[in-house]
């Protein structure tokens, strides 16, 4: 398998796309205009704590204040990884130890039961988990995690924890013992899947530049008055190339010389021997057009996904979470069913798996999967889905598919899918995809102009309306337009222009020119 990273810069966003012998696996967008904030460390002033919700909400100069909940205050370091390694490859090696082991949920509801030592106006230093989204504020953790190429940095910590993707026992073996010979005292220590085969000086030299970042953070910390930005993190690009330029990636294309020199300055300095899987692309042709990339990019952003067999996916977000579902399309009227209806089922799994990564959809998220009769094959279909998330390096908590062929998946979200970061919301129809007719906008006009002379007015008027409604106005020989004066008795001058919402009409005095619309609304 040939795996690559693609980066297409311009001056408006970088998009870093991964391929796995030519097929898109995962897709990143960097808006230089908007800087990724996960990873930044701020020092914050608690404004608000509410033992009702278990959180607290620290001022730390963003629009609105962090969210942080008792259970992200002090985590360990089983806790801490799911942001520290961000990237989501690593888990931690448990710990020999004579006491018995609490489960991860017991350890939780412990620490949530305890009311921390939190007063408003304390000074406290957090670090960003998740991205705001929908007009929400950051959620913050007071457990602070540096994580760099091949270690993660875990301060005030004692354990070390080793990737799962490592799993050759003599090598963590070795990894343990190296890093046990070089941790600061009071830290932890993550060993990152990229440390396979590194030996002793390159973990060292990464240590030590974590270990000099978090100094630095202490340093500002006394200098400065919260709020404050005492630490940013990379960016979305250098964060990838960090986390995900390991051994097995082949080569890197990009068409940018200022963020090829960037990528290789990073890569010199942290892990040398890769700097020639590092390419500068300088053909005329765009290099997504050239990779066959493009139109992978352009079907992430449908609602519509085929499948191989003559079935879709469609996807559709709400507020409270996604949903998908899956059609049969052609295999419909075709004879032996249940056999079908599970080959569609399970390319549905295999491809659902696939878009919410490459969506990076987030939250709760409902398939409604074609209907199986039989137990197995809802098993089968079960079995699937946890075999492709596997691939995922999210966190992902799911339910067995119910009677009624519904499978329920929680996704984590650290940031914006990549529809939310990649369009906005359209200022005609508020988000909703569907518009009014036509008739029921001039059903409007007419109740407006019914109150309008309620109220005893006899003024002319002018109504501006978009061209597509003006038209429908004007159509036939006794036009819609015409019936409105004749009825309400009352001039009215018509307006169309392309700048008008073609869900709005707006109505001003002929005299004064004072827009009068909401008067009568």
């Amino acid at each position: 398998m040939q795996k690559e990273i693609i980066i297409s810069s311009t001056a408006s966003q970088n998009r870093v796309a991964i391929t796995e012998d030519g097929k898109l696996v995962d897709f990143f967008v960097d808006h230089p205009e908007k800087s990724r904030m996960v990873g930044n460390v701020y020092l914050g002033k608690v404004a608000r704590i509410l033992p009702g919700i278990r959180a607290a909400f620290i001022d730390i100069g963003l629009k609105h204040d962090g969210f942080l909940h008792f259970s992200d205050i002090g985590d360990t370091l089983r806790d801490n990884l799911n942001f520290a390694d961000d990237d989501f490859i690593a888990e931690p090696e448990e710990e020999e130890t004579k006491k018995p082991q609490r489960g991860n949920d017991e350890k939780k509801e412990t620490r949530s039961r305890q009311y921390p030592k939190l007063k408003k106006g304390q000074e406290i230093l957090v670090q960003i988990l998740k991205e705001p989204v929908k007009g929400k504020g950051v959620r913050v953790s007071s457990s602070i995690s540096i994580p760099g190429r091949f270690c993660v940095l875990i301060p005030y910590e004692k354990q070390i924890g080793i990737s799962r993707k490592i799993s050759d026992y003599k090598e963590r073996k070795r990894l343990k013992n190296l890093a046990r010979g070089i941790i600061p005292s009071n830290c932890g220590l993550i060993i990152r899947t990229a440390s396979r085969d590194q030996s002793e000086e390159a973990l060292k030299a990464d240590l030590n530049f974590l270990v000099k970042t978090w100094e630095q953070i202490q340093e500002e910390v006394k200098k400065n008055s919260p709020p404050y930005l005492v630490y940013k993190d990379l960016s979305t690009t250098i964060s990838v190339i960090r986390d995900l330029f390991t051994p097995d990636v082949s080569n890197i294309f990009i068409d940018s010389k200022k963020l090829f020199k960037e990528i290789r300055s990073y890569i010199n300095t942290h892990q040398p021997e890769l700097l020639d899987k590092i390419n500068l692309y300088k053909s005329s042709v765009p290099i997504y057009e050239e990779f066959r990339i493009e139109e992978q990019i352009k079907s992430i952003m449908t609602r519509k996904v085929d499948l191989p067999s003559g079935g879709y996916l469609f996807i559709e977000h709400t507020e409270a979470m996604s949903v998908i579902d899956v059609n049969s399309g052609r295999y419909a009227a075709k004879k032996e069913q249940e056999l079908n209806s599970l080959k569609t089922d399970l390319e549905a799994a295999r491809e659902i798996a696939r878009q919410l990564r490459l969506r990076d959809i987030g939250g709760l998220v409902v398939v409604d999967f074609i209907d199986l009769e039989e137990d197995r094959n809802r098993k089968k279909i079960y079995d699937e889905l946890k075999k492709e998330f596997k691939k995922d390096r999210a966190k992902i908590a799911m339910l067995p598919m119910t009677d009624f062929g519904l499978v329920q998946i929680t996704r984590e979200r650290i940031r914006e899918n990549i529809l939310q970061s990649t369009h906005e919301i359209c200022h005609f129809c508020n988000g909703t995809g569907i518009m009014q007719k036509k008739s029921s906008l001039m059903h409007e006009i007419d109740r407006w102009l019914q109150r309008y002379k309620n109220d005893g007015n006899k003024h002319s008027l002018r109504l501006l309306v978009h061209n597509s409604l003006g038209l429908k106005l004007r159509e036939g020989p006794f036009s819609t337009i015409k019936k409105l004066q004749l009825k309400y008795f009352v001039r009215i001058k018509l307006e169309e222009k392309t700048d008008v919402n073609p869900q709005a009409f707006r109505f001003l005095d002929a005299k004064t020119g004072k827009e009068i619309t909401h008067d009568y609304l």
